[in-house]
């Protein structure tokens, strides 16, 4: 297992593929690297992929502190140095966009380009911290697995939950969540949810970025990503029909087109 020691935090990544640009993959929250396997499968054999797991996420370790969104920022910006892997193509999917567009902001030199998907630059809507903190309260108590059943529907879209010809796989990201260590997740549950907004900053990125969101994404709703494509004069914005807040594992050809298209500009 390849680790790399981030101050106190232990981050597991991976490294698939070779060539001479480099693509860095950061997982949304309660996920882990492995929600971009389709895209790895894809994207090895022309461009070196690296994958890694926030703090107390996957499989890096669990730390006491740490979990807000600038200290995550602050884990990447060293992962990358430390493995050498600058400038990359920076792969960010919910937690990890907001974890991509505070590395463009401050450090713009790591960066080839930037790809958003299924995030915001926004807080947390008042209205959903009620729900999210209860949900948040018993996972910490009982554990993840009792929070599941009303997780799945935030993570995925409708088409996805309702396809009788992919139960399998809904059966094996139910089985995933559950296996979360309930410390680490509920503190990165806390460090998402109390997030500052900085969609009055994001006009300062400059690197060529591509904006991918679900049309059927509830959790980081599609207007979000259409105030963060009129902020960044340097974006593009592709829309993923019948998929949700995990659009790269619900629609993979889809995603993986979009940013195809994107590399190839």
């Amino acid at each position: 297992m390849a680790v790399a020691e981030i101050g106190e935090a232990h981050i597991h990544f991976t490294e698939a593929g070779s060539g001479e640009n480099t693509m860095v993959f950061s997982h949304g929250l309660l996920m882990s690297g492995e929600m971009f396997a389709n895209q790895i499968a894809h994207f090895k054999d022309r461009y070196r992929c690296i994958t890694f797991d926030h703090r107390g996420q996957g499989k890096s370790s669990v730390t006491k502190s740490g979990y807000d969104i600038d200290t995550l920022t602050e884990d990447a910006i060293r992962l990358i140095e430390r493995l050498d892997a600058a400038p990359c193509h920076f792969v960010g999917l919910s937690m990890g966009g907001m974890v991509g567009m505070r590395i463009a902001l401050r450090r713009p030199d790591l960066l080839n380009s930037l790809i958003l998907i299924d995030t915001s630059a926004e807080p947390e809507p008042p209205e959903n911290l009620p729900r999210y903190r209860l949900l948040n309260l018993v996972a910490r108590w009982l554990g993840v697995g009792f929070v599941v059943g009303r997780v799945m529907p935030i993570l995925f879209g409708r088409t996805f939950m309702n396809d009788p010809s992919r139960v399998d796989e809904r059966a094996y990201w139910r089985k995933e969540l559950a296996s979360r260590d309930r410390t680490g997740i509920t503190r990165a549950v806390k460090g998402v949810i109390n997030r500052q907004g900085i969609l009055d900053q994001i006009s300062g990125i400059t690197a060529r970025t591509l904006i991918i969101v679900g049309e059927e994404d509830t959790a980081t709703v599609p207007e979000r990503s259409k105030r963060m494509h009129a902020a960044i004069s340097t974006s593009k914005l592709a829309k993923i029909p019948n998929a949700g807040h995990s659009s790269p594992i619900e629609s993979p050809e889809a995603v993986n087109a979009a940013m195809e298209n994107f590399l190839a500009t």
